[in-house]
């Protein structure tokens, strides 16, 4: 089912999720312009979020976005706000009456990946969930809370179960020629 046309009310059509180190200056770069000139309303986190600003707008942008395209991307996992992100995505898309879509785009990963079901996102999941922060002269504790790691691998495998498009190495160079490209900007 297409989420509905109607975007009023919302403030972007289409929220991009993805880990910067490994898409932002190529594939999701290509990605926003092309989606920008032929007119959508795009956040982008470098593109909304001035210096100085709360982080927090990412959940409102998330709240008031329509399709939500995760990078899946093989560093994805390994940050906390990214897998927060696919949380509150998922979240909206199951309240939403249909209105609010998930369309996830694995690049140099596969489903079974992301599922946690091989070494990669699991790995990264197993080290966050680990992952230990000291405040002042606290005690050491963990710096994630189980249930909210829990979450992420949940959110995970149910961002992973839905049909998207699958793109390795040069493949992702090509897209941008391909129809399947033109299918994410129309």
């Amino acid at each position: 089912m297409a989420p509905s046309t109607d975007t009023s009310g919302m403030e972007f059509e289409v929220f991009l999720s993805f880990r910067g180190p490994d898409t932002r200056v190529d594939f999701t770069s290509f990605l926003y312009h092309d989606m920008v000139e032929k007119g959508i309303r795009v956040f982008k986190d470098d593109k909304e979020l001035n210096v100085g600003e709360k982080i927090e707008k990412i959940f409102k942008a998330l709240n008031d976005s329509q399709i939500y395209i995760p990078i899946l991307s093989k560093d994805f996992a390994s940050s906390a706000w990214c897998l927060r992100e696919v949380v509150r995505m998922v979240d909206c898309a199951k309240n939403s009456n249909g209105k609010k879509e998930i369309f996830p785009i694995f690049l140099d990963v596969k489903p079974e990946d992301v599922k946690s079901s091989t070494g990669l996102y699991s790995n990264a999941l197993s080290l966050l969930k680990e992952e230990k922060a000291k405040y002042g002269d606290e005690e050491e504790t963990l710096k994630y809370d189980p249930d909210e790691v829990k979450s992420w691998r949940d959110a995970l495998r149910e961002v992973a179960s839905i049909t998207g498009w699958k793109r390795e190495g040069k493949e992702k160079k090509e897209m941008y020629e391909q129809s399947l490209w033109r299918s994410l900007i129309t």
